[in-house]
């Protein structure tokens, strides 16, 4: 058993992928802060800026502190094309810091003819602006009926300040400081949810259970589901810890601590220790339900081999913390079935005094094992089901966490 990570709290952890959009004020010097500020935070940040931008400050600066290619040109001077769609669907929230009189006027009209403005037409994440601008600028009546416009559609803003503009007067006007709009969307992103600050632990991926030294008996269990879940915690602040059976998956979001097992039994062992300090129990693993009773020490032969493969059942997991779950702390188990799916579900939950079963069905195309995609069923206490669409397995870690943060 392979033990890695460490979840230890950060001061600010804004786990999200940031699309951040720079445009042409003088304020523009301190995307640099802000850039560092998000990437100490724990955020993915992606830089987007107008040609204006260029005068105030480098893209080799934000690409330097970003560690990420600045785009300006929707079609780059080699012929590539800047993905405008693909870019707003990447982020988990776009920011326009500064936003200036000239973008603003843009967004509020719908005038695409620069990237930023693409980006921000397709954007399906939330949007936040800080406007940055000099007084007589900002206290023009169309900045205000502009910037009313966006609140209507939802568009967040953040500041300006008082303070000294460029211009020498002091008044509104000033861009928030990065510190400032960092704290801002960690509390609006990530400080809102009810796990930020607990802890989770969450199993993923199958377990093999040994014939001989080299064979075992195994299941399709890719983890993707359960690595899903644990990136997505972890950008709502919780303290993830993460139990792994064999996966080539990877995640390197801050905030979880990994622990890699091979066979039910070590799955076993580390769930049940590291349960004891959840707040909030995922069982997302594909746990082997038999191994082999005797394993053979030696590879068996194939003129050796016998017949049959007798068989003995391993730990049921989800039962056994079900029947030493503490108070307050939450359950959550998956089921698979291939008949009478909702019955079988419905009877795990009550048998397992689990809160609630994420019910899988091999009988939905895209849902289960190795796709990237996948179709749930949320079956809890006293509730009617909850029927989710086919998503991919990002947007349905996302459904399952906003359904678990109900019952918390």
């Amino acid at each position: 058993m392979i033990v890695s990570g460490d979840p230890l709290p950060v001061e600010r952890n804004l786990h999200r992928k940031v699309l951040l959009g720079v445009s042409g004020s003088i304020a523009a010097f301190k995307a640099a802060a802000l850039v560092r500020d998000l990437v100490k935070a724990g955020a993915e940040v992606q830089v987007v800026m107008t040609r204006a931008a260029h005068d105030f400050v480098t893209p080799l600066t934000l690409a330097t502190l970003s560690g990420r290619p600045v785009l300006t040109e929707l079609i780059s001077g080699e012929g590539t094309w800047n993905d405008h769609v693909h870019l707003a669907r990447w982020a988990d929230v776009m920011l326009i810091a500064p936003l200036s009189a000239n973008t603003l006027s843009k967004m509020a009209h719908g005038q695409c003819d620069n990237l930023l403005i693409a980006c921000y037409l397709s954007a399906v994440c939330p949007v936040y602006v800080a406007p940055a601008m000099d007084l007589e600028m900002y206290r023009d009546a169309s900045t205000h009926t502009n910037l009313e416009l966006l609140k209507a559609r939802n568009v967040q803003q953040i500041g300006p300040e008082r303070g000294e503009l460029a211009s020498g007067l002091n008044g509104e006007g000033r861009m928030s400081e990065p510190d400032a709009i960092v704290n801002r969307l960690h509390a609006d992103l990530v400080g809102s949810s009810k796990l930020n600050g607990k802890r989770m632990l969450i199993s993923a991926g199958g377990t093999q259970e040994a014939i001989d030294p080299v064979r075992y008996i195994g299941n399709r269990s890719s983890g993707k589901m359960g690595f899903a879940l644990a990136d997505e915690a972890a950008r709502r602040g919780a303290l993830v810890e993460l139990v792994s059976g064999p996966t080539a998956m990877r995640t390197t979001t801050p905030g979880i601590a990994r622990t890699d097992v091979v066979s039910a039994e070590q799955m076993a062992e580390a769930c049940k220790t590291l349960a004891v300090s959840s707040d909030v129990v995922i069982m997302s693993a594909a746990v082997a339900d038999f191994r082999p009773k005797n394993v053979a020490t030696s590879k068996i032969k194939k003129k050796d081999a016998a017949l049959h493969i007798e068989l003995e059942p391993t730990e049921d997991i989800l039962a056994t913390l079900g029947a030493n779950k503490a108070a307050g702390r939450l359950l959550v188990g998956f089921a698979l079935e291939t008949n009478d799916a909702e019955a079988h579900a419905q009877g795990k939950l009550e048998r397992k005094n689990a809160d609630l079963i994420v019910l899988n069905s091999l009988a939905d195309a895209g849902a289960g094992f190795g796709h990237d995609t996948n179709k749930v069923t949320l079956i809890g206490k006293g509730t009617k089901p909850v029927h989710l669409p086919l998503m991919t397995k990002s947007e349905t870690a996302r459904a399952i966490l906003d359904h678990i943060e109900t019952l918390l």
